[in-house]
């Protein structure tokens, strides 16, 4: 069994890891890129300072879950560590490591569950089960990330 800090996805994002890491540093952005956060209803101002949050809904009207997200961690532009709460279904440790890589950024997302049901199982179960829906939200963040690299660079060219 692989040890568990080597569970989580992976993907190389063609943008430095200050825009990448400015993307996650947009907490009312969150909807735009989570796999199923329905929208942000609140942000911190200074989000994503240690123990700053931002609230929540998750899953589709009218079942919607109110709940709330907390920084535990943070070294920019190169780790997020966040306790995502979804009450009553859990909550989950997810850990952002982003490095530069040829060509960009590589960043690895890893979530374990920290409470609720999930939490029963071994870790190397959990990470299968939500891998394809972690896999998913670092593509979007790479989109973000991109389309925001893509605006700097315009703005850096444009002339005087």
């Amino acid at each position: 069994m692989k040890d568990a800090a080597d569970l989580g996805v992976t993907v190389t994002v063609p943008a430095p890891p200050e825009v990448v890491f400015a993307v996650l540093a947009d907490g009312w952005g969150y909807a735009s890129w989570v796999v199923g956060a329905s929208r942000i209803r609140d942000a911190d101002a200074d989000w994503p300072a240690k123990g700053t949050r931002i609230c929540h809904s998750i899953g589709p009207w009218p079942l919607l879950i109110q709940d709330t997200t907390t920084v535990v961690a943070v070294r920019p532009p190169s780790l997020l560590v966040l306790d995502a709460r979804m009450w009553p279904l859990g909550k989950a440790r997810v850990r952002f490591d982003l490095a530069p890589a040829e060509g960009g950024t590589a960043i690895t997302m890893r979530e374990v569950a920290t409470g609720g049901p999930l939490a029963l199982l071994p870790v190397s179960v959990q990470t299968r089960l939500v891998a394809p829906r972690n896999r998913e939200s670092l593509d979007r963040l790479s989109r973000l990330s991109c389309a925001q690299d893509r605006d700097e660079r315009t703005v850096d060219e444009e002339p005087a």
